[in-house]
């Protein structure tokens, strides 16, 4: 890669300068990951300065070659490296930010050098653009937790992958095979939680929950839920490019977009997976009416740590597992708050490969996103609010009003 980045940096100037562009690139680079991958500890990734370099690296022949196809300048050069680092960056700000920094080093650098290669244009603003980022934004919203630990070792996991590279709506009945025990689907007066006595807690007191809140954490299948999605305008046309390329392909997490999406109708229901002496595997799945194309596919589990009880929800992926660890709070009224948004050191969102021979877990925090689930009661109508943010920016919330299927049992 350096050799490469090098010949690119040097083109146009001569074979010579190009071989030697290639050495210089191919040692540089060389000596630069070395260093790197020693000083690098177990559970780390490379230190930033390695991965600026290797960002650079790479922009360079991408730089070289779109100046070669295109004859653009360098500020349209600068424009679209700008405009790629920053969307690879994810959170909004650098989406802004990236093209700002691509525009103003294209411009200067077309300045002071009207002959630039457009491989040194790409590489600049790539690098500039990384270094900038790193002074303005110093919060990581991705940081590498554990590598290759046991499961017991982060409990705030749920460590449960798909086997296949579509989850869907049997799940749960594919994981009864494979870790054994007796699938009930569509299981009778089962709730998400078996009870919400497990989650007390310093913030917490059950006793005080309203009774049509507890039981509808304990008694899920007794309700049906209809759903308002409330989007923000701005991650619509991200929501909707991954919702084709990732949700509907995965078979997960494909939120509707709207309210007429959700009037197709949602049928809720709860898998369980039963063996000797270990916990029930809950599996809520919510799915449209018509086509039973998932919405969501969640485990549920709880456990405590400190004398505190927490709520583990995790939505199984192609060999890992993303998990939101969601701490209780009481609300006025006789609500129940669930809420990843926490100083505690549990609460959070995780993203786990789960090695598919060992079971050994590697997962990062994402701390760049978070929710918080409200259920309450307002005039004996049970309702509930599901808000999600992403790098501090609200951009979802689900409206649910929760209507029970039966008389009282």
């Amino acid at each position: 890669m350096g050799a490469v980045a090098g010949a690119a940096l040097t083109a146009g100037a001569g074979g010579l300068a190009i071989a030697i562009g290639s050495v210089v690139g191919a040692v540089a680079v060389g000596v630069a990951e070395a260093v790197a991958r020693r000083r690098q500890q177990p559970g780390q990734i490379p230190p930033l300065w390695s991965r600026i370099v290797m960002s650079g690296v790479v922009a360079a022949p991408v730089g070289w070659l779109l100046g070669v196809l295109t004859g653009w300048g360098p500020i349209v050069i600068g424009l679209l490296a700008g405009l790629v680092s920053g969307a690879m960056g994810l959170r909004p700000q650098k989406v802004v930010l990236g093209p700002v920094v691509g525009v103003a080093f294209g411009w200067t650098l077309g300045a002071l050098w009207p002959e630039v290669n457009s491989a040194i244009v790409a590489a600049v603003v790539v690098v500039g653009f990384r270094c900038v980022s790193a002074l303005v934004f110093r919060d990581p919203q991705v940081s590498l937790l554990a590598e290759r630990v046991r499961p017991e070792e982060l409990p705030f996991v749920v460590p449960l992958a798909a086997r296949t590279k579509y989850v869907g709506t049997g799940y749960v009945r594919d994981l009864a095979e494979v870790i054994g025990g007796d699938y009930t689907p569509a299981a009778a007066d089962m709730g998400i939680v078996a009870s919400l006595d497990h989650l007390a807690g310093p913030e917490f007191d059950p006793a005080a929950v309203d009774p049509l809140v507890r039981e509808f954490y304990e008694h899920t299948t007794r309700f049906t839920l209809d759903i308002v999605p409330e989007w923000r305008l701005w991650v619509r046309p991200g929501y909707l490019l991954y919702r084709y390329l990732v949700a509907r392909p995965l078979g997960q997490a494909n939120v509707p977009m709207n309210q007429r999406e959700t009037q197709r109708g949602v049928v809720s229901r709860i898998d369980t997976v039963t063996r000797p002496g270990e916990p029930v595997v809950r599996g809520w799945i919510r799915s449209y009416a018509d086509t039973d194309e998932p919405i969501y596919v969640g485990i549920y589990t709880t456990y405590r740590r400190d004398d505190r009880g927490y709520v583990s929800v995790g939505f199984p992926l192609p060999q890992a597992s993303f998990t939101a660890t969601l701490a209780p709070r009481a609300r006025p009224g006789g609500g129940l708050i669930l809420s990843s948004r926490s100083e505690l050191d549990q609460p959070g969102h995780y993203l786990t490969f789960i090695d598919p021979d060992s079971g050994e877990l590697t997962a990062a925090e994402v701390a760049g996103f978070a929710e918080q689930l409200d259920v309450y009661t307002d005039n004996g109508q049970l309702r509930a609010e599901h808000a999600f943010w992403v790098f501090g920016l609200p951009f979802l919330v689900l409206h649910y009003r929760i209507d029970r299927k039966h008389p009282t049992p």
